[in-house]
C-alpha cells in the first residue's frame, strides 16, 4: 500500500515540475526573472524529493522481496520438521534390532531352500566331476577333419568374360 501511495505521489509531484517548468518560461518571456530563478528553485527541490521518492520505493520493493523469501524460507522448514517427526514415528515403529532380525530370517531362509533344491536336484560326486572333466577334455583334443585341398595346379589364365550377359567368349568355352 506504502508503495502505491509513493507511486502516485510521484506522479503528482512529476506533473507539478512541468507546470512550473512551464511556468518558468512564461515568467521570463515576461522579464520576471527572479520570480523564475525562485521557481526553478522549487522545481530543483521537488525533483531531489522525487529521487528520494524512488529511493523509498526500492527500499519497499526490496523489503516486500525479503518478506515472500522469508515465508518461504519458513514453509520449507515446517516441511522438514514435519518430515522429521514423520521419520521419527517410523523408526518408532521400526526398530534396528527388528529389521535385523528380519534380515536375519530371511538369510536362513534362503540357505534353508538352497539346501531343499541341492537335495531335490541331486549334487553331483567327485567322481562325477571328474568324468565331466574328462570328458571336456577328450572334445577338445579331437582333431575337427577339414575338407581335402585340391592337387591339381590353379590355372594361370582367367577365362575373359564377354561383355554381353556376363557369358564366357564362345572359342573359350571349345577350348576347355
Amino acid at each position: 500500500q506504502q508503495r502505491d501511495k509513493l507511486r502516485q505521489y510521484q506522479k503528482r509531484l512529476s506533473l507539478g515540475l512541468e507546470r512550473e517548468r512551464a511556468l518558468a518560461r512564461q515568467l521570463l518571456r515576461d522579464g520576471k526573472k527572479e520570480k523564475a530563478v525562485l521557481l526553478l528553485k522549487k522545481k530543483r527541490y521537488q525533483e531531489q524529493l522525487l529521487d528520494k521518492t524512488e529511493n523509498q520505493i526500492s527500499n519497499l520493493e526490496r523489503m516486500v522481496q525479503d518478506i515472500e523469501f522469508t515465508q518461504i524460507e519458513m514453509k520449507v522448514i515446517e516441511g522438514l520438521k514435519i518430515g522429521n517427526e514423520c521419520l521419527n514415528k517410523m523408526h518408532q515403529v521400526m526398530s534396528i534390532e527388528e529389521v535385523e532380525r528380519i534380515i536375519g530370517e530371511t538369510q536362513d531362509a534362503v540357505e534353508y531352500q538352497r539346501q531343499i533344491d541341492e537335495l531335490l536336484a541331486g549334487s553331483l560326486t567327485e567322481e562325477d566331476e571328474d568324468a565331466i572333466l574328462e570328458e571336456l577334455n577328450a572334445i577338445t583334443q579331437e582333431q575337427l577333419e577339414l575338407p581335402e585341398v585340391p592337387s591339381e595346379p590353379l590355372p594361370e589364365k582367367i577365362p575373359e568374360v564377354s561383355p554381353i550377359k556376363n557369358r564366357p567368349k564362345p572359342e573359350l568355352v571349345a577350348a576347355s
